[in-house]
C-alpha cells in the first residue's frame, strides 16, 4: 500500500504567501512509513507558523497473517460458495503418472515436489478458493522437505477437513483434464470413484472430463498435463 498525503494552507495576511510543506520519507523503528513535512518558519515580525504532521502505514505480510490464523476459517458465512482450481505439471520420463490418486500406465509422469497429481492439486485449490483460504502452495509449500514425494490425497483430506470445519459440504464438482496422451477413458470411472471417496461425496455429484490439446503447445506435444476444477460448496 502507498499512503498519500496532501496539505493546503490558507493565509489571510497579504504579507505571507501560502506555503505547501515538502514531504520527507522517514523509516521509523517499527518498520512503518512516516511522511513528515519539512518545518517552515515564516519570517514575519509577529508571526511564525510551523506545520507538522505524520501518517503511518503498516502492513502485515501475507505469510505472517497465514501463520497467525492457523484455523483458516472463512470470514463470512454464505449459503453457498464457488471455487476454481487450476494446475499444470511437466511430463518427464522416469516419473509415475498419478491422476486422481490412480497410477496410470504411461512412458512418463509429472515432475513435481510431491507425487504431482494434477487432478487432486486443482481440486484442493478449488475447495480452498471457495472457502477464501490460502492456496495449496501456501499450505503445503514445495520448498518444505516434509512434502517431498507426498501422496496428494493428504492435501485433499486437509482441504475436506477445512471445508467441514467451516460448515460446508460439497454440492457438486466438475473437473477437466487436458493431456494428449494417454487416453483417460479406460481409467475414468476408477479415477472418479477414488476422487469421490476422498471427498466423502456421492459419485453422482462428481464429474470428470478429459480433453486433448489438438497437438498444440506443450500439452498437445505430450510434454505437460493440466487440469481445471470448479466446485460448489453448500452450507450444511
Amino acid at each position: 500500500m502507498v499512503a498519500m498525503a496532501s496539505a493546503l494552507y490558507t493565509c489571510t495576511s497579504p504579507l505571507i504567501k501560502p506555503t505547501k510543506p515538502q514531504l520527507s520519507l522517514i523509516k521509523s523503528s517499527s518498520s512503518s512509513l512516516q511522511f513528515t513535512p519539512t518545518q517552515k518558519t515564516l519570517n514575519n515580525s509577529s508571526l511564525k507558523s510551523v506545520a507538522k504532521f505524520s501518517i503511518s502505514a503498516v502492513s502485515t505480510p501475507i505469510a505472517e497473517t497465514s501463520a497467525q490464523n492457523s484455523s483458516y476459517k472463512p470470514s463470512k458465512i454464505l449459503p453457498f460458495r464457488v471455487g476454481h482450481g487450476f494446475d499444470l505439471h511437466r511430463l518427464e520420463p522416469g516419473y509415475p503418472l498419478i491422476i486422481g490418486g490412480i497410477n496410470i500406465p504411461h512412458d512418463r509422469g509429472c515432475e513435481a515436489h510431491s507425487d504431482g497429481d494434477v487432478l487432486l492439486h486443482c481440486v484442493v485449490d478449488a475447495i480452498l478458493g471457495a472457502l477464501g483460504l490460502p492456496d495449496i502452495g501456501q499450505l503445503f509449500p514445495d520448498n518444505d522437505p516434509k512434502w517431498k514425494g507426498a501422496d496428494s490425497s493428504v492435501f485433499l483430506k486437509e482441504a475436506v477437513r477445512l471445508m467441514d470445519e467451516a460448515g460446508y459440504e460439497l454440492g457438486n464438482l466438475d473437473a477437466t483434464l487436458i493431456l494428449q496422451r494417454p487416453k483417460v477413458s479406460p481409467h475414468k470411472e476408477v479415477i472418479k470413484a477414488n476422487l469421490s471417496a476422498l471427498l466423502g461425496a456421492d459419485p453422482s455429484v462428481v464429474n470428470l472430463k478429459a480433453k486433448t490439446h489438438e497437438k498444440v503447445d506443450s500439452l498437445g506435444e505430450n510434454r505437460s498435463i493440466a487440469a481445471h476444477t470448479v466446485v460448489l460448496l453448500m452450507k450444511k
